[in-house]
């Protein structure tokens, strides 16, 4: 009895394991046949935007789940090209000898992080068992890279479809995904990206460690970079120019006539004497007015912004950084009030213009802005809307979305992003321009007056535009009423002033001359021409800026930017030109525009650079330049009365976790830098013989940073 319930129970348990094998290879069928879309977004809020979108709810370590969709994110860069050292091991140690450090192939690596490991791990696993893989990174070509190397480390197989958008909107997430795009329509950005990066490596690694051979003394590391160094460059030609300006002193005549002063049209004097002698010719004779000249002009509205214009703006306006800036209408682009903002055009696609309507009534704290535009017909002007003038995305404007939670910073970018936006479609300004010509004992003069009639679009902004310099671009002169042939007593003067140098850079002036390669432009039209031969993209700009920083090759002196004597003597250093051009890396960033449209080849810009390494070494080892160190570390002094062991090595811990185990920190030993978890089994040693034991804390991250291919 006993035995016929055991066989009864293991027949039940039996049947049971059956039914459950059954309903398993049923339930992996019935999935199957869905097909599991993997999308991977470039970080985690912009991933849970995605999945709450696509009905993706259910949460996984590392990834939501949900409706046939597995979203999944990287933290922006997962994978950099290998080290030096990872294609040789002699590259390892820094030298003279093997430089110029040109690899067969260049490869990629996993960043050395437990993080990144472990979220490499669940993507990978995802796209291994994924029908379709969704490319969901930032529309652009640090995204596409970002993308594509996660992508290619995976091993993945499978179809990938590429999502294009310029917000995070709800809606248009379900518009992006109802026309996804082949990956291969942006094969030719992935390439300018790579071509960047690979570049970006040629130049810097080979570049730093020609220069602090050379020229370091063994004290100091001496970045170079493909964009920095150039911009560095600006900063101290500025600097340069205005601590050998020899100022000179002019003299101009002026005359007051009815409270009015009218300049001549003689222009300036260069001795006080000349200008005297005019001020006798005319100050016996009375003043006329011989000409009345009024015209009407037009002032359009202020260009939507790009990047590098609300830069400019919010320096101008607000003080704040670059790097600061871009932080916050990033913010605001991830919180949906804002569209995608790393663009470079002022200008909005056609498409946009029947979505106009609902963006301003979204705008609901500039309700009395926005209701005389609500209640007319739009003009759909080629000034804002043109296809031909857009490349990637559109200009940066409000989604229309509420705009609740802001932090003060992103209340005051958001302000002028909106105003911006309303401002565009309001009438032209109107103003009268008056010129008034005058004489006296023949010697002419002239003054102008300017009278705004119909202020349009001036009325949407509660204070004066500024130009790039920020000087005041609205102001007004309003003259009294002249007649021609009226005549009276005038009041002669001579003023006596005194030519001024350049002003230095501020972060504002700094971006558009980087925008424009160094040139000084103020017409908006001939800016837009010089933009593809600008010194970097307008996404990396503020982090080139916050480089120099870091490196202390400049400094802030209230809003102006200065060269430290350490960035001053680099840049006297490099006396191979090409290295600190703007121009010439605004023709390289002109190329890799080309790339990003298919029209050069990105080998083709490779080569140049290693054509350029092979001219540069041995220009740099015959130069007789120097560079003027910092001071060297002091060496710690024993306590009055104590002596120095000599026996014991001396270990100064600092701040820097090791690069290769992850956990130690790097310490400072009597021989080499190394990690104190070298009982644990890490091997990471950088000996005094190949690396300057007097390497401050932060030139040793730089150090770090430098071989990682930054």
């Amino acid at each position: 009895m006993t035995n016929l319930r055991k066989a009864n129970g293991r027949l039940i348990v039996s049947i049971k394991a059956q039914w459950v094998m059954v309903k398993s290879v049923h339930l992996f069928l019935r999935i199957k046949d869905k097909p599991m879309i993997v999308c991977i977004a470039e970080k985690p809020s912009v991933g849970r935007e995605i999945a709450a979108v696509l009905g993706a709810t259910k949460a996984y370590k590392g990834y939501m789940e949900g409706n046939g969709y597995q979203v999944t994110w990287t933290f922006g860069h997962l994978c950099a090209l290998k080290e030096p050292h990872d294609y040789a091991p002699e590259w390892k140690r820094w030298s003279i000898s093997s430089l110029p450090m040109i690899p067969l192939r260049f490869g990629i690596k996993l960043i050395d992080s437990d993080s990144i490991r472990e979220q490499f791990g669940t993507i990978e696993r995802l796209v291994h068992e994924a029908d379709m893989v969704v490319n969901c990174g930032d529309a652009g070509q640090e995204g596409e890279l970002i993308q594509r190397w996660v992508l290619q480390k995976t091993g993945c197989t499978c179809p990938v479809r590429r999502l294009w958008i310029s917000s995070l909107t709800e809606e248009s997430i379900r518009e992006g995904f109802a026309r996804l795009r082949d990956s291969e329509e942006f094969h030719s950005l992935y390439e300018a990206g790579l071509a960047r990066a690979i570049g970006d490596w040629l130049l810097g690694m080979n570049a730093t460690r020609l220069y602090t051979l050379r020229f370091g003394g063994n004290r100091q590391v001496l970045s170079i970079g493909r964009v920095q160094t150039p911009t560095l460059a600006l900063i101290v030609r500025r600097q340069h120019e205005i601590e050998h300006f020899t100022p000179e002193v002019y003299w101009e005549v002026k005359t007051i006539y009815r409270d009015t002063v009218f300049n001549a049209t003689k222009g300036r004097f260069s001795s006080i004497e000349d200008a005297r002698r005019e001020v006798e010719v005319v100050a016996g004779s009375p003043f006329a007015v011989t000409s009345v000249a009024t015209k009407k002009g037009r002032e359009l509205p202020p260009r939507l912004f790009d990047l590098t214009g609300l830069q400019v703006e919010c320096n101008k306006r607000f003080a704040m950084t670059a790097d600061a800036t871009l932080r916050t209408i990033q913010s605001l682009y991830e919180k949906k009030i804002t569209t995608y903002p790393r663009v470079d055009t002022t200008y909005l696609s056609d498409d946009v213009f029947e979505k106009v309507p609902n963006i301003l009534q979204g705008l609901s704290d500039y309700t009395l802005l926005t209701a005389p535009l609500r209640s007319s017909k739009l003009k759909k002007s080629k000034k804002v809307f043109d296809n031909s003038k857009i490349t990637d995305h559109h200009a940066i404007i409000p989604t229309g979305q509420p705009s609740h939670g802001m932090s003060e910073d992103e209340r005051r970018v958001f302000d002028l992003v909106a105003r911006r936006f309303i401002a565009v479609f309001y009438p032209d300004c109107i103003f009268s321009q008056t010129t008034v010509l005058g004489q006296a004992a023949k010697v002419e003069f002239k003054t102008t007056g300017k009278q705004i009639l119909e202020p349009g679009w001036r009325t949407v902004f509660t204070d004066p535009q500024t130009d790039d310099d920020g000087e005041n671009k609205d102001e007004e002169k309003k003259l009294p009423i002249f007649s021609e042939g009226e005549s009276g007593v005038h009041t002669p003067e001579v003023q006596e002033k005194t030519t001024q140098p350049p002003k230095f850079y501020t972060e504002a002036t700094l971006l558009r001359a980087m925008e424009t390669a160094g040139k000084s432009v103020k017409d908006e039209e001939l800016r837009d021409a010089l933009k593809e031969n600008g010194i970097g993209r307008p996404s990396t700009r503020a982090a080139i800026i916050e480089t120099l920083f870091k490196r202390n090759y400049i400094y802030k002196e209230k809003k102006n930017l200065k060269a430290t004597p350490t960035g001053m003597s680099l840049i006297a250093t490099i006396d191979y030109e090409l290295l600190k051009s703007a121009e010439l890396t605004g023709q390289w960033e002109y190329k890799l525009r080309r790339i990003e449209r298919g029209d050069y080849s990105a080998a083709d810009f490779i080569n140049e650079l290693k054509v350029l390494l092979t001219h540069l070494i041995p220009n740099v080892l015959k130069s007789n330049s120097s560079v003027l160190l910092s001071e060297p570390i002091p060496a710690a002094s024993p306590a009055p009365g104590k002596k120095k062991k000599a026996d014991k090595p001396m270990q100064k811990q600092l701040d820097l976790t090791c690069p290769v185990c992850g956990k130690g920190i790097i310490v400072r030993g009597r021989e080499a830098f190394g990690c104190n978890a070298f009982r644990e089994g890490c091997t990471f040693r950088l000996p005094y013989s190949e690396y300057p034991a007097s390497l401050s804390d932060n030139e040793l991250v730089d150090l770090l940073s430098s071989q990682k291919g930054h």
